[in-house]
């Protein structure tokens, strides 16, 4: 029986296009769910649309759409996103589907009749943009939202609240036990400090609104946004429906959001988990921003990046290598169009480009373009090929943290090594007949190599990593191998005719 693996982005909030900040968690979900699956793991990789709120109804008015066709826009645009930037998700859940809707109203009406749930009344800060409420000491002067800035508003209405305050210490026990729930360090932290500074129950519906889930025992109140989104991670299983994936699959190995959601995740998903008798997931990873121009992207500031028109411009893969490898993963980072063409020419074009551009020339010009065979092995070929079988340990203890950018500088480590080995045996000079034997060992260790290369790099940059199998020769569909089989040493066959091709990476000119 297969181990099962189930990792989640947030749904997003589509009220706009989507930007960098998107395309970093779900490439790297998409990124580590890949490893997964190559590793022999069943997985569950779940992404989606946040769709209702106050927010989304005043934008649709002021675009004089409907709500729905308002999301319905927005939602055609993530997804072109994810097709281009090759995410291989197994479900994109909608907060507007019936499936969806049915498993949030049965969880609020299992809370309610068991007391999770009662009736009151709130009065407080609500910021609409960041559907998020705020207790006044935590607003930043002139009554400004403490996440975006914009100012918020005063709330008195009639509300369901969910007793969040009773899972205080079941939350704190539940942390100490679990000092890996929440990475980084540095976010448990946070989640710790927050909660002990004390929780208040938290209102959980919004009355008469007209764009949201309607509350199943009072149709006048519609269910937060949040609530509604957080739910999504089980809905997507069925729970309540048909939990025959609930069961294969939950708890969740990993959620990935940013830092800016973290409260959501790591306080009110976790305890609304503890209300309904499920397992907590086993990880909650909150990554950090991309800034621009010093600060974080802002639509409203003027500080925003087009991930589609950056993988149009310069290549989908270029894009996810940039994003996993720039920044250490779970810290900010600073993006800017000269930096990115720096990573792109130094690592895709001069280091990988370069070594598969130079080698496969050579293969046609002395071995009829076809892989020779690998001849008697020497002392510096075996410390290559001992070199690359390193990898794989490595790259797993880097992988199980999300450390993308260490386990990129394990793979490039054999990269440079072997354009060092490439350049120390020269093979264009390997032409006589004395060294014919020499010159297929030295060009068959180097394919050999490239062949592994593109195995631990498809998680990374899958359709890249393909293209240096076809050119290798090699027909076989990446994505169905598995590091056990395929990550073992001659696995390419002499006499292959290799495919020519254009170069993989070209450089790119400012």
């Amino acid at each position: 029986m297969k181990k099962t693996f189930y990792l989640s982005t947030p749904v997003y909030y589509v009220n706009g296009a989507p930007h960098l900040g998107h395309a970093y968690t779900t490439v790297a979900a998409d990124t580590l769910v890949r490893y997964k699956r190559l590793s022999g793991w069943e997985v569950f990789f779940l992404t989606g649309s946040d769709e209702y709120g106050n927010k989304i109804l005043r934008s649709a008015k002021d675009q004089k759409v409907t709500p729905f066709e308002l999301v319905n826009k927005m939602v055609e645009r993530f997804q072109n996103l994810w097709q281009t930037l090759s995410i291989s998700y197994d479900d994109f859940i909608r907060t507007t589907e019936e499936r969806h809707i049915r498993v949030v109203r049965n969880v609020f009406q299992k809370l309610l009749s068991q007391g999770d749930i009662y009736k009151g009344k709130y009065e407080g800060w609500y910021c609409v943009p960041c559907e998020s409420f705020w207790l006044e000491g935590q607003l930043k002067e002139g009554g400004l939202c403490p996440e975006c800035g914009r100012p918020a508003e005063i709330i008195q209405e009639e509300s369901y609240f969910f007793r969040l305050s009773q899972y205080q210490e079941p939350l704190l026990d539940y942390f100490r036990q679990n000092p890996d729930f929440v990475l980084p360090r540095t976010r448990m932290n946070e989640v710790m400090k927050f909660v002990k500074s004390g929780l208040r129950d938290l209102s959980v519906t919004r009355l008469n609104l007209k764009w949201g889930i309607p509350s199943p025992i009072d149709e006048q109140h519609t269910i937060y946004v949040w609530v509604d989104a957080l739910i999504n991670y089980i809905s997507a299983l069925g729970y309540s429906l048909n939990e025959t994936k609930l069961t294969k699959f939950w708890p969740a190995n990993v959620h990935l959001v940013g830092k800016d959601i973290l409260k959501f995740h790591a306080v009110i998903w976790p305890a609304l988990l503890l209300a309904l008798g499920l397992a907590l997931p086993q990880r909650v990873f909150a990554h950090g921003w991309w800034k621009v121009n010093g600060g974080k992207m802002s639509k409203s500031q003027g500080r925003v990046i087009d991930p589609l028109q950056l993988a149009q411009d310069y290549g989908s893969d270029q894009l996810r290598y940039f994003l996993l490898r720039e920044v250490p993963f779970g810290q900010d980072g600073t993006f800017s169009k000269s930096i990115f063409i720096k990573r792109i020419n130094s690592d895709l074009a001069n280091d990988l480009g370069n070594l598969l551009n130079r080698t496969l020339p050579l293969v046609t010009r002395y071995c009829q373009g076809k892989i020779p065979s690998p001849g008697e092995e020497k002392a510096e070929d075996k410390k290559l090929k001992e070199a690359v079988g390193a990898v794989f340990p490595r790259m797993e203890l880097s992988m199980e943290t999300l450390s993308f950018s260490v386990a990129l500088t394990e793979i490039w480590k054999v990269v440079k090594l072997t354009n060092l080995y490439v350049d120390r045996n020269a093979p264009w000079q390997l032409t006589g007949k004395e060294n014919k034997e020499r010159l297929s060992r030295v060009l068959y260790q180097v394919l050999e190599t490239l062949r592994i290369l593109g195995l631990l790099l498809f998680p990374f940059i899958p359709p890249s990593a393909q293209k240096i199998w076809q050119q290798l020769g090699l027909k076989e569909d990446l994505e169905k191998q598995l590091f056990e089989k395929a990550g073992k040493w001659g696995g390419l066959i002499p006499g292959t005719e290799i495919q020519s091709a254009k170069p993989l990476f070209p450089r790119i000119k400012e």
